[in-house]
């Protein structure tokens, strides 16, 4: 449905009307935003046109939903703000987007340009276009409706040609207002052809790739979530399968093969990187999350080959021997093709030493999740969880938090890929309530967020989205009363808590409970298993405030090395 037909005998028709036309035409389903001036009205057009419109209480986590929805469907999630703070709002969401590699475009309403321009002092006024640009894949504004179609078909294929990313469109208040001829309106829409073009990689970088690989004697797969995104599952099994390499799936990768995969050298991970002596990246970038490929950590001899769909991320941190420049399956599809030749097996000694480390590895691990404790810790009450989700192995699990994340990726296993969602490259706490909604509308599956308390706090009151959207999602809070663990004792003389405590006391199920939502509070793993069991089983909002060791816990998780302490007592 569009204006046009809605208004048969119509002779105008305006840029709020023309705007909602063109997304509706490039299959947009949904939109993710928060209204006002000057864009509620786009926002009602929408719904009526037949987009889904999800209402938040936060910009912030209105684009982290349509940014997971980009991920997951390989097509722009479309975040829609007000002018000003709302754009400033969007914009941090925006920005993880383009670091993430997930197509987003968010769409926000700006002031008039000549009040802007001049610096007279409008409502919220900003130049909002060049405060994007730094933080953006591209930015564009849509000043007049016959440039609208032109306008959305470039954000498309910016967010999603090369690189995925983030795309900034300003559309201003005098443009959503302005009408043109209906006809001339219906005339200038159109669907950008082929916005995700294929790269092809050149026959001679894959045979230097297979060359470098058949010489290798500890072979290495890291596979990143940008295999995940292109949707390289069916090629990387055959590969790895044929091959006998062992693999190391990144955070959100896991699942691109079950992590009970045999070949998976996830809990050998130092035993991998510090003696592997040819490492494939697959999607996967030598950033901060892989110590940049260098320090104790890594094999300092390592050769590397990258399979990446961007030139510029080649010899980022360390030289690669075989770069391989394309479309990740593509590049695979190529490497499959040409591989017989080389002959390229796993030895059997360097899997038997895998092996080895894993298996001691596993059972240090049992020991950990077997042992009771009172209060709970995370690895008792995390191994409640991971029992539970063996009769849930579809189910979308988004985690954040620095001690919740770190310990749920080591302790609750995935089997299908995209349905692991964290925080990714930049690091950054509050995707939780947005990637779950953005999940749940999406992919119309069921969503647990395992949560720490203190990553829960940034979107929190986006359990009332939950809930007046009936959402299938149930929130974890694994509460220790803190921010990384609630146990330290404030050192100022007026009886102020640390900077690193929570309210010990804080009881984040009667938050639901205002909203209608099923509230759960439980102190030891039976309770967890009957709880979690309950709120999966109803299909229905629900948050479950789970207590542990205000003690436990690592500053700053697994990272703490990246966080300065001060050298003067």
């Amino acid at each position: 449905m569009n204006y046009i037909t809605e208004n048969p005998n119509a002779a105008l028709t305006d840029g709020m009307h023309l705007l909602v036309d063109a997304l509706k035409i490039n299959g947009v389903e949904a939109i993710y935003g928060v209204v006002g001036i000057p864009v509620t009205d786009l926002a009602r057009y929408a719904q009526k046109a037949g987009i889904r419109y999800i209402g938040f209480r936060h910009e912030q986590s209105a684009g982290h939903a349509a940014a997971i929805s980009g991920y997951l469907t390989k097509k722009p999630g479309i975040c829609l703000t007000v002018s000003a703070p709302g754009f400033l709002n969007g914009l941090t969401a925006l920005t993880e987007a383009t670091i993430n590699g997930f197509p987003m475009i968010q769409i926000s309403g700006s002031s008039d340009r000549n009040i802007i321009d001049l610096q007279q002092g409008d409502y919220e006024g900003l130049d909002q276009m060049n405060v994007a640009k730094p933080f953006v894949k591209a930015a564009y504004r849509i000043n007049r409706p016959q440039d609208i179609a032109i306008g959305v078909a470039r954000a498309i294929r910016a967010a999603l040609s090369g690189r995925p990313g983030g795309v900034y469109l300003d559309i201003t208040t005098a443009m959503l207002s302005t009408t043109m001829d209906v006809h001339e309106a219906q005339a200038s829409l159109f669907t950008p052809v082929d916005p995700i073009p294929v790269q092809i990689p050149c026959s001679t970088a894959v045979k230097r790739a297979l060359k470098l690989l058949s010489g290798a004697t500890k072979p290495l797969v890291i596979i990143g979530k940008g295999a995940a995104y292109s949707q390289a599952e069916g090629q990387l099994k055959e590969f790895i399968e044929k091959t006998g390499i062992p693999f190391l799936p990144m955070s959100m990768a896991k699942g691109v093969l079950p992590d009970d995969h045999p070949q998976c050298a996830a809990s050998a991970r130092s035993l991998v990187l510090g003696q592997a002596d040819v490492v494939m990246l697959v999607g996967a970038r030598l950033n901060w999350l892989l110590n940049h490929g260098k320090g104790k950590k890594w094999n300092p001899n390592a050769k590397f080959i990258q399979l990446d769909v961007c030139a510029e991320e080649m010899d980022s941190n360390r030289p690669i021997e075989a770069p391989v420049v394309g479309s990740i399956c593509a590049s695979l599809d190529m490497i499959l093709c040409k591989m017989e030749p080389f002959n390229i097996r796993c030895g059997e000694a360097w899997m038997k030493s895998i092996n080895a480390v894993k298996q001691a590895n596993a059972e240090k691990m049992q020991q950990k999740l077997n042992t009771p404790t009172e209060p709970m810790n995370y690895f008792n009450s995390l191994k409640a969880v991971s029992e539970v989700l063996q009769d849930y192995k579809d189910i979308y699990l988004v985690n954040e938090g620095a001690n919740a994340l770190d310990n749920t990726r080591n302790i609750v296993n995935m089997y299908h890929p995209r349905l692991r969602l964290d925080t990714g490259t930049w690091g950054v706490m509050g995707v939780g309530m947005g990637y779950s909604i953005g999940a749940a509308v999406t992919g119309g599956k069921q969503v647990l967020a395992v949560e720490g308390d203190s990553a829960f706090g940034f979107s929190g009151m986006e359990i009332e989205t939950i809930c007046r959207y009936r959402l299938p999602i149930t929130v974890l809070v694994l509460n220790n009363g803190g921010i990384y663990r609630g146990d330290e004792k404030g050192q100022g003389q007026n009886g102020d808590p640390a900077p690193t405590m929570l309210m010990p006391e804080a009881r984040y199920d009667r938050l639901i409970e205002a909203f209608g939502g099923m509230a759960f509070h439980v102190t030891t793993p039976e309770e967890l298993k009957e709880a979690l069991s309950a709120a999966l089983a109803s299909k229905s909002p629900a948050l479950i405030n789970c207590v542990i060791d205000p003690s436990v816990g690592l500053e700053s998780g697994h990272i703490g090395n990246l966080n300065p302490h001060s050298t003067v007592k």
